[in-house]
């Protein structure tokens, strides 16, 4: 039976008292020193704890509690015979240590870097989550080139707390956080707050998109949809030399690919606003040639003004243009209905109410979003409720306004000498809607009437700010990761930079890592348990008969995960050493927080080799459950025989790893995974290496969470589940800097 307890040591000059913990155990006594110092009268030796009286009593307490834990689980796995003092010590004197090495001041001097003479591009993170992005960014090395960050985003707590721990607290940068929706009106202003002026050079971001995942139910009016257009937004207002939009497949193919057109021609409707100019003359020029055409081309140079306005004048320019068509139909009326019908007629009431309704976009926008939110706080979709929220939502956009008045004019049959004027009100309705390219495929007849075709593409390459090849979808496991996740990305580059049409794979496709070489050295760990450590695995004894097929697996890889006997590591390796080159000289030893206020608290971090490692607590049946399915393989194949034992679930999905291959695409619930060689679920750990996580990328906050928490909670399983994997964020990166001028 182990004994583990601390006691006072003699008390200095300052008459504080060292701490020891001391461990008896049959023939082994070993006495540690924990580091910490208390005043006597502070110390209950009955309950084994320091009193309130202390104001750091709460850090040491918990401290003191992890170092008995941790004891006690020593004691545990490793049997009698190798009980050594100088083990014992080692375990306890390493976390003692590392503790005080991240509680001590350190100096952080200038980038080293640039002292080299090295040229740092500038990046933003929005939609952050974890960090996937900011990480593979600052792997990212090209000749002289490296990356800076500036400020992460997003609009959740624990992605707050995880960036601040990783960026600011551990590898000490002074990247900012911006907790806020990009959809409220003053992101904007915060956001170059936030910024102090500085250039952006690159903003990266996966504006959420599960309203179109393939994985899931697709649903109308998901308050997700419209974050594209905000995000699209920033980068017009920035005005960095490239950009990246990372998203599911799904994207590609929903509504019939119309929403991949509609994102690039947003992009390409993005303009240079010292270039504007020439095109509004060059409209002027055509107005001379069509002179019967003349109410329309007004039309698509009162749009194009849209433009180039701020966010108050836009709202001016809006209600402005509305005015002029309702006062050409004011003008028309009396051509076609008498004063009664003018004044009674539905259709001519809707023609003019949706004038009002026109007008009015900007209170419609804010009624919209306040309804969105409330159709996502009260979950409805799949009921009664969901179909009329979403016919009202659809009735107050400008679309459908239009579509209403266009309608009402039909059924008002005018004679046929007012036709033309009619159409006139129509068309200059739909180029209201227009999006900037929109405009100039609608202007692109007058152009070749006035066989201006080469003037005008000249105008327009210098105008568009932005180009864009056609999206593509980007393998993980291409770039080094050890799973199967397909993103989409579009790579938006500004006019005077390089076009990026891809990004080349990194790893042959006979040589893609293997979730063996990614996990092998975590399986140590039980049911219901908790590692801070790394153990020793013994191959041999673990796979008998089949050692030298595992131990074929792994390899020795550069950093991006192309094969490399010579000066390679494995993956594992790289896990454990980190992938930042050693940039970060005074980085502080990984450490674990559960909110803001341990994070400001020093002494609250619980400091380790090795966090996010922790096994669920399952019950037997599911361990004969998943015992049963990682036999036969396959979840479908395993569930005759389930259904034989009585140990059939209402689970969907299960996924068993297979060791010499990929995993499928990570995502938010541990469970959906059963481990490759133990019937249990994955850790955060485990996942994380999965994605291509460092280990020392600590995961903070709660671990999980279930039921409506879902909804507005991100714990450490979300965190990872929702991020972009590193390495192929690095290899994005890198193409940029090897393109960036």
């Amino acid at each position: 039976m182990i004994n583990v307890k601390f006691y006072l040591d003699k008390a200095d000059k300052s008459k504080r008292s060292p701490i020891h913990l001391v461990i008896r155990q049959k023939d082994v006594q070993v006495k540690v020193a924990t580091g910490e110092k208390i005043l006597k009268k502070d110390w209950d030796n009955k309950n084994q704890i320091v009193k309130e009286t202390e104001y750091t009593h709460k850090s040491i307490n918990k401290f003191l509690q992890f170092l008995k834990q941790e004891t006690e689980k020593f004691f545990d796995s490793v049997p009698h015979s190798q009980f050594t003092d100088k083990k014992v010590k080692q375990l306890i004197s390493s976390l003692v240590n590392s503790r005080k090495e991240n509680a001590d001041v350190k100096i952080v001097n200038e980038d080293p870097y640039e002292l080299q003479g090295k040229v740092k591009t500038t990046f933003v993170d929005l939609f952050a989550g974890a960090g996937g992005f900011s990480e593979g960014f600052l792997q990212a090395e090209h000749g002289n080139k490296y990356y800076d960050f500036l400020l992460g985003s997003d609009i959740n707590e624990n992605c707050e707390l995880t960036h601040l721990a990783r960026y600011n607290y551990q590898l000490g940068m002074d990247a900012e956080f911006l907790r806020q929706d990009i959809t409220e009106p003053d992101f904007l202003d915060n956001l170059f707050k936030k910024l102090k002026g500085k250039q952006v050079d690159v903003v990266c971001g996966g504006p959420p998109c599960q309203s179109f995942s393939l994985a899931g139910r697709r649903k109308k009016f998901d308050r997700k949809d419209d974050l594209f257009a905000h995000y699209l937004n920033v980068i017009r207002v920035l005005r960095p030399k490239y950009f990246v939009m990372e998203n599911v497949k799904g994207i590609l193919t929903k509504e019939g690919g119309k929403i991949k057109e509609m994102i690039l021609q947003e992009i390409k409707s993005i303009i240079d606003l010292k270039e504007f100019p020439q095109l509004i003359h060059f409209l002027a020029k055509l107005k001379k040639i069509e002179k019967e055409k003349s109410f329309t081309l007004d039309c698509y140079n009162f749009r194009l003004q849209f433009e180039s306005a701020s966010e108050k004048e836009l709202e001016k320019f809006r209600e402005s243009y509305i005015q002029v068509i309702e006062n050409k139909f004011r003008l028309l009326t009396p051509k076609i209905a008498d004063y009664k019908t003018s004044k009674t007629d539905i259709n001519i009431n809707t023609i003019r109410h949706g004038f009002n309704l026109l007008k009015r976009s900007k209170e419609l926008a804010y009624v919209r979003k306040k309804v969105i939110l409330e159709k996502a706080h009260s979950d409805l979709d799949n009921d009664f409720f969901s179909e009329k929220f979403d016919l009202f939502l659809t009735a107050i956009e400008s679309d459908s306004i239009i579509e209403q008045i266009h309608d009402s004019f039909k059924r008002l049959k005018p004679a046929k000498q007012h036709q033309n004027e009619i159409e006139e009100i129509i068309a200059a309705l739909e180029i209201y809607n227009y999006s900037f390219e929109e405009c100039i495929q609608g202007l692109m007849p007058f152009v070749l009437n006035a066989k201006s075709e080469i003037e005008f593409e000249g105008i327009l390459a210098q105008i568009r700010l932005y180009n864009i090849d056609q999206p593509f979808v980007a393998l993980a496991s291409n770039y080094g990761v050890p799973q199967n996740r397909e993103r989409v990305l579009f790579i938006g580059c500004r006019k005077d930079q390089k076009l990026i049409k891809s990004v080349p794979p990194t790893v042959d496709s006979k040589e893609k890592v293997t979730v063996f070489e990614a996990l092998y050295d975590l399986d140590f760990i039980g049911n219901d348990e908790e590692k801070f450590g790394y153990e020793q695995i013994d191959l041999k004894s673990k796979y008998n008969g089949s050692t030298e097929k595992m131990k074929s697996l792994i390899k020795k890889r550069h950093i991006d995960g192309n094969p490399d006997d010579k000066k390679g590591l494995t993956y594992a390796d790289w896990s454990k050493k980190g992938r930042l080159n050693g940039r970060f000289a005074n980085a502080k030893n990984p450490f674990y927080v559960r909110n803001f206020e341990e994070l400001k608290n020093q002494l609250s971090h619980i400091v380790a080799p090795l966090h996010n490692h922790k096994t669920s607590k399952q019950n037997d049946d599911v361990i004969k459950r998943l015992e049963v399915i990682l036999t036969e393989g396959d979840y479908d194949e395993a569930k005759t025989k389930l259904k034989k034992l009585g140990l059939d679930s209402e689970k969907r999905n299960y996924n068993v790893l297979k060791p010499d291959s990929q995993s499928p695409t990570v995502m938010t619930i541990a469970d959906d995974y059963i481990h490759y060689s133990n019937p249990r679920a994955l850790t955060v750990r485990e996942m994380a290496r999965l994605q291509s996580f460092d280990d020392s990328f600590v995961f903070q906050g709660k671990r999980s969470t279930g039921g409506n928490k879902r909804k507005f909670e991100v714990p450490q399983f979300t965190l990872v589940g929702n991020a972009v994997p590193p390495l192929m964020a690095r290899a994005v990166a890198l193409e940029i800097l090897k393109n960036i001028e």
